[in-house]
């Protein structure tokens, strides 16, 4: 994608509040949980549904990049638990696996198969860190739905100004059902609870980047919908 000729960095305020939010609820609340999730353990039955649709999202995510990647620089923005990266590598990837929470790297690096560590590199941090190098591709699953539009579109303009290809994403659809449950979980104490997955149109998305002068297509390439996991897969591409 063309460098834009501005700074188009998430402004400071909004974007580290809920960049930290989301640190401690992975890093503190809900490692063990997530560390479960995905691996191969017994789960209930709600997070088993949940389980299947984060491995039909990340296929269909994958789906969107050539099957050889020999030779290609990708960054996995919030990797998680490893499991794209370690699918991203198998492929001949060189992978750059970046996650805010450190407890969450040290369990993809424990777990990332034999024959790969060559391939991927982890880093605990910000997803947006100037120091990161540009990339051929960029995936981020599940790592942006916490965001407004206004710095989700800063930040897809700051991905898109180090990013030669497309950047493959997910954000929470705006459907009748999760505006529903959004705006009904605004109500409730969140002490303890994941941050608000903030749900996004498409359109609007699109107007946004727009308005922050950030380059590229944005397109909608699939939704997945298993039990209590909904989401919805993006691609901004040059």
């Amino acid at each position: 994608m063309a460098a834009p000729t501005r700074d188009l960095s998430p402004r400071t305020g909004g974007w580290a509040r809920t960049r930290d939010r989301v640190e401690h609820y992975f890093d503190r609340t809900a490692t063990r949980t997530w560390e479960r999730l995905t691996s191969d353990a017994p789960v209930s039955r709600i997070r088993e549904t949940v389980r299947r649709g984060r491995d039909s999202m990340r296929a269909r995510m994958l789906a969107r990049l050539p099957e050889d990647l020999r030779g290609a620089r990708v960054l996995d923005a919030g990797c998680g638990t490893g499991q794209m990266a370690a699918e991203l590598a198998a492929r001949g990837a060189d992978v750059l696996a970046v996650d805010i929470s450190p407890a969450l790297v040290g369990i993809a690096e424990a777990r990332l198969p034999g024959g790969l560590p060559g391939r991927v590199r982890f880093q605990a941090g910000d997803m947006l860190a100037a120091d990161l190098g540009t990339f051929d591709h960029v995936m981020a699953m599940d790592s942006l739905i916490y965001y407004d539009r206004h710095d989700l579109a800063r930040a897809l303009g700051t991905l898109g100004s180090r990013t030669r290809g497309g950047i493959v994403f997910t954000v929470a659809p705006r459907t009748p059902l999760l505006m529903a449950m959004w705006h009904t979980g605004r109500l409730f104490p969140r002490a303890d609870r994941a941050p608000t997955m903030i749900p996004h149109a498409p359109a609007a998305l699109q107007r946004a980047l727009h308005r922050a002068e950030a380059p590229g297509r944005l397109a909608p390439i699939g939704r997945v919908s298993s039990g209590f996991y909904i989401s919805q897969a993006l691609e901004l591409t040059p």
